[in-house]
């Protein structure tokens, strides 16, 4: 049987395994594969990491629970580590050593993890780091390990604001960054707007990278944000975040004076609402952070794909936002990235978005 039709096959049977939360039926789809002769690069970057990704997407088609995505990813994590661990230990690696690490705030680590074993598979010395690592730790592991390259992951968009810190900091010591994962965008376009030396989109092209070798910057010193990102001067991004709370607050206090039924919530009901005005809150700034628009108008559409989804009606989003883009009235870059927002959803077809993944 041919490697895809085997890989296929493999996938079919992984799925229905993670799906229904039974860890040893998927261990055997897979370590049978690895048995059968099936590269153990394929399995990870052919059958896990795809399955790893319809968890995402029938969830935010409402197909499977958030406990059913809980247990599959971490049933798809320990079957990385189980592959590893079957690795047969040859001659020390000769590649050169590279931390991979997550944003601090990251929790969605297993993008990152797949790299670091692809990495691994090809000789390299891999420090792996885990989810959120905070950028202080990080640096402290440079100045003692002094790799060749730190491969930074992040997944949601609104930890920009701190991967530019961590940017920040390892190329102030010297050491090269190359960014990867959803929240640098598809095309790479955030991880350049915060400096990062490099940016890859999967694992086989940080290895392309890697091999093509990173120049070490020079050491710096006393870099502000605003160096790199001249925007924030106006102080928009700033204000948004210092006033959030407030923001979300007295917004779902105007809706409830706009739409009464929303006094005959449940505390549950309140308790979601706020988290949604939190999250549009969050993007907002995160768009500001990084002078695009288009950042926050992706998780909009994605966000009424989702509440449509679950049958809920998405016209308490705009109303929210109508709301709070009169608090904002005075930000001109808030209130156009609002404006924009407001536009995408009225237009918005049946078509799905390929926003960010949210999930907690």
């Amino acid at each position: 049987m041919s490697h895809p039709l085997t890989t296929a096959a493999v996938a079919e049977r992984l799925w229905e395994a993670v799906v229904e939360g039974d860890e040893a039926a998927a261990a055997a789809a897979v370590h049978g594969a690895l048995d059968s002769g099936v590269p153990e690069e394929t399995l990870l970057l052919g059958v896990l990491a795809p399955i790893q990704a319809k968890v995402g997407v029938e969830w935010a088609a409402d197909r499977i629970t958030v406990a059913q995505e809980h247990a599959a990813t971490a049933i798809n994590e320990r079957i990385v580590a189980s592959l590893a661990h079957r690795r047969e230990s040859g001659a020390a690696p000769s590649r050169g050593r590279v931390t991979v690490a997550c944003v601090d705030g990251e929790w969605h680590a297993f993008p990152a993890r797949l790299v670091a074993e692809v990495l691994s598979l090809h000789g390299w010395r891999v420090d792996y780091l885990g989810a959120q690592t905070p950028t202080p730790h990080l640096v402290a592991h440079l100045h003692q390990s002094n790799p060749e390259a730190v491969l930074l992951s992040g997944s949601i968009p609104t930890h920009l604001p701190a991967a530019h810190a961590a940017i920040t900091a390892c190329r102030a010591v010297g050491v090269p960054v190359l960014a990867g994962g959803r929240a640098f965008g598809l095309d790479g376009r955030y991880a350049r707007t915060l400096r990062a030396d490099r940016w890859a989109p999967d694992a086989r092209g940080a290895l392309a990278v890697l091999d093509e070798g990173m120049a070490r910057p020079g050491v710096s010193a006393g870099r502000q944000a605003v160096d790199d990102l001249p925007h924030l001067a106006d102080q928009e991004y700033t204000m948004v975040v210092r006033s959030r709370h407030r923001l979300v607050k007295q917004t779902l206090a105007d809706m409830e004076n706009r739409f009464p039924a929303l006094r005959s919530y449940s505390d549950l009901q309140r308790e979601r609402t706020a988290e949604d005005l939190a999250h549009i809150v969050n993007f907002l700034s995160t768009a500001l952070y990084v002078d695009d628009p288009d950042l926050f108008t992706t998780f909009l559409t994605w966000t009424a794909d989702v509440l449509r989804a679950r049958h809920v009606p998405t016209g308490s989003v705009t109303a929210g936002l109508d709301i709070l883009a009169g608090q904002l009235r005075d930000f001109p870059r808030a209130t156009h990235a609002i404006e924009q927002g407001l536009a995408a959803l009225d237009r918005r077809t049946t078509t799905p978005s390929p926003g960010p993944d949210t999930r907690t």
